[in-house]
């Protein structure tokens, strides 16, 4: 009875699971890999991705719909200019909304600095703001005296509460994953590509057949077929 050796069959194994993949790289279109990786390197060369200036988009509007907020509640108090002057040189925190204002112009600076102009791929900066951000509220509610203001007492502090940590999951389940995720595939259709090089080389261009020259001997016998043919015949 014969026995294979465990080493030839582990070999012989994995021989065949490496063939699918080599079918799979035959398969490849060279075309479509380098359309596929110049889209890549447009992306690139844009500087930000899509869903990256989604992202400072909203943290913009964080930032407008707080201001918008803070305004109203301005106006709403007795005009602008009086409430201003009340709630900015005469700070209170326990009455005062300038505090929440100034939270979301932080929120808008740190995160624009760290995602849009450096261009930061970690959670720490967002997770830095939102934070600050929920500390600073929680104890404004339960030191301050907000609840007896009105409803700006509960829209203020709840809508920038809620709006940071939108952000957060933006940030966290849309932006980095899906910019990691595109980062992979263009480093697999660079490798694809690479491989598809090696395998196949360049198919000649219509350009590039053309007829070789005549030969030497050829031309020779040529020239003595018509010598022959030119002497006369006796």
């Amino acid at each position: 009875m014969n026995w294979v050796p465990a080493d030839a069959e582990n070999a012989h194994s994995s021989g065949v699971e490496s063939c699918p993949s080599l079918r799979d790289v035959h398969s490849i279109n060279p075309t479509q890999l380098i359309a596929r990786i110049e889209s890549y390197e447009g992306r690139e060369k844009k500087g930000i991705s899509d869903v990256r200036r989604t992202f400072c988009l909203f943290v913009t509007f964080d930032l407008l719909f707080i201001t918008l907020l803070w305004i109203i509640e301005l106006n709403v108090k007795g005009g602008i200019e009086t409430t201003l002057e009340k709630e900015v040189l005469h700070y209170d925190y326990s009455s005062s909304y300038f505090d929440i204002f100034l939270l979301a112009v932080f929120r808008f600076k740190m995160l624009i600095l760290a995602y849009a102009m450096c261009r930061l791929r970690h959670w720490w900066a967002i997770a830095f703001t939102t934070a600050v951000t929920s500390a600073f509220l929680l104890a404004k509610v339960i030191i301050s005296q907000l609840f007896s203001q009105g409803a700006f007492g509960y829209v203020l502090p709840i809508i920038s509460f809620i709006l940071a940590w939108i952000e957060t999951w933006f940030l966290d389940f849309k932006v980095l994953p899906q910019e990691t995720e595109e980062e992979n595939r263009f480093l697999i259709a660079q490798d694809a590509s690479e491989r598809t090089a090696l395998l196949h080389p360049g198919v000649l261009s219509d350009g590039q057949f053309y007829s070789p020259p005549e030969s030497v001997a050829g031309s020779d016998e040529d020239s003595e077929e018509k010598q022959d043919s030119e002497k006369p015949i006796v």
